[in-house]
């Protein structure tokens, strides 16, 4: 099932936020190990790149979800 890109965009800026958020720890952790750190610039940039499909999957599945709710039979 395809996702609306009208509900894609709407969550892509909640998904862009999380995926930079998490690039930056992600690299805080690996500098424990000698990789450096991305700067917090790096990681919006990277965020931005990561949170278009982590925004088409998330809206996959709440299509998905709203399909199957919809053949739902009411209580």
């Amino acid at each position: 099932m395809k996702p609306g890109w009208q509900l894609v965009a709407a969550i892509y800026p909640f998904a862009a936020g999380a995926a930079a958020v998490n690039l930056f720890f992600l690299s805080l952790i690996l500098s424990w190990v000698g990789a450096p750190v991305l700067t917090p610039g790096l990681s919006v940039l990277g965020g931005l790149v990561l949170g278009l499909p982590a925004a088409w999957a998330f809206a996959r599945h709440v299509r998905r979800l709203m399909a199957r709710a919809a053949d739902a039979p009411e209580a």
